[in-house]
């Protein structure tokens, strides 16, 4: 990437040490070496789709276990067998704890 901004800087006669705008696509993965070396090198943004996907999924997954013999019905859980579980199966209760506070 530094090369690609050498080689931009001569091309366009420019006085800017960086003179383009770096994507790194397919940073999910990458280590802070990587990332520190991609940064200094003019990378302005990173794509992290699968890593974002994970964290999603990983959520998901440790929410569903904690909560799996309340999340088998509506209604019925280890409190009773009318108890709701209207909070548990609600999706605006899960999402919320994958987002960071």
């Amino acid at each position: 990437m530094i090369k690609h901004q050498e080689f931009a800087k001569e091309k366009l006669s420019s006085e800017e040490e960086k003179p383009i705008y770096l994507v790194m696509h397919g940073g999910s993965g990458s280590t802070d070496d990587e990332i520190e070396t991609a940064v200094s090198a003019g990378v302005v943004k990173m794509n992290l789709d699968a890593d974002t996907q994970w964290a999603y999924w990983d959520g998901t997954r440790a929410f569903e276990t904690e909560n799996h013999d309340y999340l088998q019905g509506r209604i019925g859980n280890l409190k009773g067998p009318d108890a709701p579980n209207k909070k548990l199966c609600d999706p605006r209760v899960l999402m919320a704890l994958m987002e960071p506070e």
